[in-house]
């Protein structure tokens, strides 16, 4: 599963030329796949764990990058994205203890909301 996660970044890479289009693309791709896991639970819901491994990749991507020491976003900004990042951690762990197809939601929301900001031309 790490390598799909970084075929996908790659894939996605390269078809982007802006590194806050590929974040959000990213975002939009793991919300989608919650979306269907969430959609298709009463057929079973075989695809979660998948699901909730990449996102979770994906986070630990963010986090390890508005972490770390290269890090050029302002410190609040930083502070924000790690703080979001944990809590995305934390209600992952809880999905996968006691899976609820509602829980996704807000997973989705977060992924969704996320992309869509990323996508908004920055206000100078």
């Amino acid at each position: 599963m790490q390598q799909q996660a970084t075929q996908a970044y790659q894939q996605t890479g390269r078809q982007t030329a802006n590194p806050r289009d590929l974040e959000a693309n990213l975002l939009s791709m793991s919300a989608a796949h919650l979306q269907r896991v969430r959609d298709d639970w009463a057929q079973g819901h075989e695809g979660l764990l998948p699901a909730l491994l990449f996102n979770r990749k994906l986070w630990t991507v963010f986090l390890t990058s508005v972490t770390g020491e290269e890090s050029t976003l302002p410190k609040d900004l930083r502070e924000n994205v790690a703080n979001l990042g944990i809590f995305v951690m934390k209600h992952t762990i809880n999905i996968q203890a006691a899976p609820l197809p509602q829980k996704l939601d807000v997973l989705i929301n977060i992924n969704r909301q996320l992309a869509t900001g990323l996508r908004a031309s920055p206000t100078a």
